[in-house]
Formats: C-alpha cells, structure tokens, sequence
C-alpha cells in the first residue's frame, strides 16, 4: 500500500549544493536530455532586474528550456519560504501535466525542504530567508549557547527539549517564532512524509576548488557590470529590512556606496561572504536532507554519466 501511494506522487529532480558548483550548467544538461523544464530554488534569483549579483541563467546559458520562478518579483517585495512553495507546486503541477520532467535547481535550503517536505513555516505564509543568516552569523560571532539563551527566554519548553549544542534545530525554532503566531513548542513545522517523488543530487567538490571558483566568480560579476546593479538597488533607499537589499551580492558594496569602505574591501567582503555562504549551504543540506546523492562534477571526470544513469533510474522506476 505505501509504495502505491509512492508511486502516485509527482516525480522531481531536485539539485542542491553550494553556490558556484555547477548547478545551473547540470539542469540544462538534464532538462535538454529528459524533456524537462527548469524551477529555481534561488531566494535571490526570484528579483526583477538582480541577475548579475545572483548569478541569474542568461538566455544563451539556457538553450531555450524553459524556467520558472525567475526575476518576477518587484525588488520592492519580499517574497516568502511559503511564497516560493505555493508558486513552485503550481509550476510542477503545470510542467508535469504537459508530460515533461520538473528539476528544481538552487542552493536556498529553507526553500527546497519546504516545497518537498510541506514545512508549514509557523502555520503563516510569512518568512525572511535571510533572518536565518543573521542568527547563523551571530552564532559564529557568540556561542551555540548564547544563540540557545535567546530560545530559553522566548520558548522555555522548546529549550528544554533542543540542546544547547543542537544550533541548527535552536536557529530553526527562533526562526518559527520570529515569523510565526505559535511557539515552537506548540507545532511541528515539518510533515513526516514527503510531498513528492523526489531524486535530491548534491553537487560539491574540494572547499579550496571551490572556493577559488568563488572568488573568481566575484570578479567576473565586477568585469559584467555588478557593481553598477547594486548601485541601481542601492539608489532605491529601500527599507534596511527589504529582503531584495540584504542578499549576497549586494549588500556588500553599500558601505562602499555610502564611502565606509574602499572598493577592495567591499570586493573581499563579498568573496568572504559568499564563501561563508556557501559552507553554511553544504551544512544545511547534510543535515537537513539525508537522502542526498554527492557528486563532484568538477574533479570526478565520469560523474556526469553516474547522474544521467541515476537519473534515467528514477524516471524508468514506474
């Protein structure tokens, strides 16, 4: 009975890992040899005109498959965990329909969990990707047990049932409460069964590889006109809260806009920003997505046809 049901869910392939690891180039590949159609999983991808300093597909990277979820929200809107899993399913639910092949593609781990496990996201569709950022960069500032006094003083049942050493379920609980209308303690944010059929492949490689692929990455975002991008989100005076202001890529040239900091020192802070991101990404999916497939496309020269076999796998699993 329980594999019947399985067998009814909606088969995506879902491929996570940290940023500029090859993500983008491996669902193209895919979606072109299994008729498949492209959504991102990007937080940051989601904003109007922010597609340098986001690392954006471009037209000619795409190949003409289509993509989803991309670059149609106003920068002047935040847009929600719960947001992105309400349009997502309507764009797996409209691709699958037509018989083509969903792959959902990022690195924002709070928005791939909660589009395939159904996170309720404290019974609100309210939710701030970056506020789990903030509490992340406190902790390595602090300690696991200052982040988890901010939980005794907010939820104390749910500090009694998390250690103190558990940070990542302590930012997951503060983070409940910060958007919710219930304590932590009083709901459970995740279903215990999964809303599709999914094959999660993780793309990663050796931390010195890619962080050098990072850092050059920055650099070509500079040569391509990022700088003038930020400047063009930072001349809106949006709202210090605005979510589309506090991403990586932007952020860090506003000191520089406002004189703070030479343009080196805002071009290092991005480099360390994004690979500070980018352990953080690798964190989150080990511990949050235990059903992950690694594969180092970079170093491991026969990689890609094991993906394309495990691939061919799940779709013929009927």
């Amino acid at each position: 009975m329980v594999e019947e049901e399985k067998k009814a869910l909606t088969k995506v392939v879902v491929i996570v890992g940290p940023t500029a690891v090859g993500k983008t180039a491996l669902s193209i590949h895919l979606a072109k040899k299994c008729n498949g159609e492209i959504i991102n999983g990007d937080s940051m991808q989601v904003y109007e005109g922010l597609d340098i300093g986001t690392a954006k597909v471009t037209e000619e990277e795409a190949e003409g498959i289509p993509h989803h979820l991309l670059g149609f929200v106003p920068v002047t809107e935040d847009y929600t965990a719960a947001d992105f899993k309400r349009d997502a399913r309507e764009a797996i639910d409209r691709i699958s329909a037509s018989g083509k092949l969903p792959i959902i593609v990022g690195g924002s781990g709070l928005y791939i969990e909660g589009l395939l496990f159904d996170m309720q996201f404290g019974g609100v569709a309210i939710e701030d990707p970056t506020y789990r950022q903030q509490l992340e960069d406190e902790l390595e500032k602090t300690s696991a047990e200052q982040i988890w006094s901010q939980l005794k003083e907010k939820d104390p049942k749910a500090a009694e049932q998390i250690h103190p050493n558990n940070s990542r379920r302590v930012i997951r609980a503060l983070e409940v409460i910060h958007f919710g209308d219930k304590l932590f303690s009083e709901q459970e944010d995740r279903e215990a069964e999964a809303h599709y059929d999914a094959l999660l492949i993780g793309l990663n490689t050796d931390r010195s590889i890619l962080y050098e692929r990072i850092n050059r990455r920055v650099d070509s975002m500079l040569e391509n006109g990022l700088l003038e991008e930020a400047r063009a989100l930072y001349d809106l005076d949006l709202p210090e809260k605005a979510q589309s202001t506090r991403g990586i890529g932007y952020k860090e040239w506003f000191d520089f806009f406002k004189g703070k900091v030479s343009l080196e020192e805002a071009t290092e802070n991005l480099k360390q920003n994004s690979r500070r991101y980018a352990k953080r990404q690798l964190t989150w999916f080990r511990n949050r997505m235990k059903k992950i497939h690694w594969f180092d496309l970079i170093q491991d020269k026969d990689a890609l046809a094991r993906v394309e076999n495990l691939v061919d796998d799940f779709i013929d699993n009927n």
